[in-house]
């Protein structure tokens, strides 16, 4: 039987908001555990919860961003549960009027196609804390410094229907929260994190399948891997006889296996209830204009003006433009080739990047940096070679290119004099392979040229221009005909 996948996306969005939703507690990442979390966070008896106005311009922002209906009233419920993490017993959040209702977001995929994939709606909540469970012996410890971070909670229908199509709308939606800067899309870090749930029906089918919800998913790649294994494990269980049930799973990226973690739970289970100790919040047309007028620019405006103000292809300026922080970075490295700066990004530096597991504002390299190495590369101070050796010395902290050009003497020989010195000799040196050029028939000749390149630039240690021993040698290699 042929299957069809259905999927569903959940996507909390921590906002870069410099306190929490309700608190003027700090929401700054890496701070000593618990020290973060105030009276407010913990519903001590006596507090009442504050609203941050910046939160709700964010989450208005995006709703903007991806032209969905902003509602003019927003309200909040408690939902209800116990969990050692949260410290309030019930979590704050949206349910009857979310800030931000209906909207689309339009993906593109591998072959080219594009997709809308309709959002449902986007609201906001607090944040729970975390549980740690290394270094405590058998034990968890709680840290409550995330307790109370705004959030909005970012809900798709089930438009997806593979895992590509999934991992596109996520990578669309890390575009845009990072682009209006309402998030840092520190995934490692818990900016964002996904929810997936899946399904599988018969194709050609219009029932949807029983689902299950795989949680709190941090990187692209994780969400991929869960998506392939959990398709296979339901279509395995139905077509063995048995049946799907509606659940909530875990799924660990480095065992890359997946359990159970609890039976999924219905609204009712939470006892949803609006909060007695915030009042409804109206927002005008003027309020939500002003907004507007805020946006900056946002993904596919900037993939069409790198085409267009850089000349990068179709291809290049989707990569380069999907991610805010690398489109800066781009931008400030185009300086001195922005085709080059494209090439250097999307290859060499992102390997190392993805190598050693880090963003790129993490990067050793800055874009001043890489800058300044692509201007030596193409005004021929270095040839590709000593680039990627300049590049890895950058990126081991030795400096700028200019000053490890200098200290390791790097410096391309590009002075005509001297290459053709260094040609006469090799020729001079070499009468057979010469004869052997002489003789040899035009369609081979080219292929001859490599053994006395090598020993030019072995004469030159490396450091000659290629370009021109290339022209030189040719020029005097049939001179001799």
């Amino acid at each position: 039987m042929q299957w069809e996948t259905v999927i569903g996306l959940e996507v909390h969005v921590q906002l870069a908001t410099k306190s929490k939703i309700f608190s003027g507690a700090s929401t700054a990442f890496g701070a000593e555990p618990n020290t973060q979390a105030c009276a407010i966070d913990l519903a001590m008896p006596g507090t009442l919860p504050v609203p941050n106005e910046q939160a709700f311009r964010d989450a208005i922002m995006f709703g903007l961003a991806i032209d969905a209906d902003i509602s003019h009233t927003s309200m909040f419920e408690r939902k209800n549960y116990f969990y050692p993490d949260l410290p309030k017993a019930y979590q704050t959040t949206q349910l009857e009027k979310p800030i931000v209702g209906r909207g689309h977001v339009e993906i593109e995929l591998a072959d080219g196609s594009k997709k809308s994939i309709r959002i449902h709606h986007a609201h906001l909540e607090e944040d729970a804390g975390k549980s740690l469970h290394e270094d405590f012996h058998g034990m968890s410890g709680i840290d409550l410094n995330r307790a109370g971070t705004p959030l909005i909670e970012i809900v798709s229908e089930p438009d997806l229907r593979s895992a590509e199509e999934a991992v596109a709308f996520a990578r669309k939606l890390h575009s845009i929260v990072t682009s209006l800067g309402i998030c840092d899309g520190n995934m490692s870090q818990g900016s964002m994190r996904f929810d997936v749930n899946i399904s599988v029906r018969p194709a050609g089918s219009d029932t949807f399948g029983t689902r299950t919800e795989t949680k709190n998913l941090n990187s692209f790649k994780f969400m991929e891997d869960a998506i392939a294994l959990e398709v296979e494990r339901q279509i395995d269980l139905i077509e063995d006889g048995g049946k799907v049930i509606q659940e909530t799973r875990l799924y660990n990226g480095d065992t890359k296996k997946a359990r159970s973690m609890r039976s999924k739970e219905e609204a009712n289970d939470y006892r949803y209830f609006p909060c007695p100790d915030l009042l409804p919040i109206v927002f005008d047309d003027d309020y939500i204009e002003q907004i507007r007028q805020t946006l900056p620019e946002l993904p596919d405006a900037r993939r069409d003006r790198f085409m267009e103000q850089y000349g990068l292809s179709h291809y290049d300026a989707n990569i380069i433009s999907g991610d805010a922080n690398v489109a800066r970075y781009f931008e400030t490295a185009a300086d001195s080739d922005a085709k080059l700066a494209a090439n250097w990004i999307m290859g060499e530096l992102s390997a190392r990047l993805n190598a050693d597991d880090m963003s790129i504002q993490d990067s050793p390299v800055s874009a001043e940096q890489l800058a300044g190495m692509i201007a030596r590369l193409k005004d021929g101070t270095i040839s590709s070679k000593m680039a990627k050796e300049v590049f890895d010395a950058m990126w081991d902290g030795e400096g700028d290119a200019d000053s490890i050009i200098e200290a390791r003497g790097l410096k391309q020989v590009s002075d005509s004099g001297a290459i053709e010195a260094m040609v006469d000799d090799v020729i001079a040196n070499s009468p057979q392979q010469v004869e052997n050029y002489r003789t040899a028939d035009e369609a081979k000749r080219p292929k001859m040229l490599g053994y006395f390149v090598g020993q030019i630039m072995k004469a030159s240690k490396g450091q000659a221009n290629p370009q021109q021993v290339n022209e030189v040698l040719l020029k005097k290699l049939n001179e001799l005909l």
